[in-house]
């Protein structure tokens, strides 16, 4: 039997709890008012976001690339009391969607949406963190993990996203600038001493590491 991929990720979605009415909210308008609504990480990683948050606690939550903050609904599902998600974002255009939903999820207080170059404005925060997720430009992920590896408490949880980058890690002939930056990654969290990693063959592959 051939696998059929699409097949078991719509399987994996019908044995997975499903989302509440407010996400299927957010993705239909996305969908709807957005010219790359693929962007969003999907219900199935949505969930494994809202998991580790729920088992994390975490009292800080870093996000890079809110989009139209599904993702970040998600990662505020374990937060403690008096915790924050601190998410950047470098297309303030977004905002007329996730602000909203930030408020009918009722955790807009506890989220602080930073507009720009996360690069340029991570160094800016001394703030350490229990829970990271990475999903923006594939091209800086190596310069993303220079920033968050310190910023990370011992004990937190890394999570990145598209890791196999649609199979293009493993293709000699792929050196576009986005495959290039995924590769490095890859390879500097495995290399961190400081960090226990597993790469997760699921979807487009998800990285998680945890901090020593």
């Amino acid at each position: 039997m051939q696998l059929n991929l699409r097949e078991l990720w719509q399987y994996a979605e019908s044995v997975s709890t499903p989302e509440e009415q407010l996400l299927q909210d957010l993705i239909r308008e996305t969908n709807l008012t957005k010219m790359m609504p693929q962007m969003i990480c999907g219900r199935v990683i949505g969930q494994v976001l809202a998991l580790f948050s729920t088992l994390q606690q975490p009292k800080q939550v870093l996000e890079i690339g809110t989009y139209t903050g599904y993702s970040t609904i998600q990662l505020a599902k374990g937060l403690q009391v008096g915790g924050q998600v601190h998410s950047y974002e470098l297309n303030e255009e977004m905002d007329d969607i996730h602000e909203r939903f930030f408020e009918r999820a009722g955790i807009r207080e506890q989220v602080s949406v930073h507009y720009g170059d996360a690069v340029a404005l991570l160094p800016e925060m001394d703030t350490k963190f229990d829970l990271v997720f990475v999903d923006a430009d594939k091209s800086q992920y190596p310069a993303y993990y220079e920033l968050i590896a310190p910023r990370m408490n011992p004990g937190a949880l890394l999570i990145a996203d598209n890791v196999l980058w649609d199979g293009k890690v493993i293709d000699p002939e792929a050196n576009d600038a986005e495959t290039l930056g995924v590769r490095q990654f890859n390879r500097m969290v495995n290399a961190d001493p400081k960090m226990v990693n597993v790469l997760m063959p699921m979807m487009d592959g998800l990285m998680l590491a945890r901090r020593l």
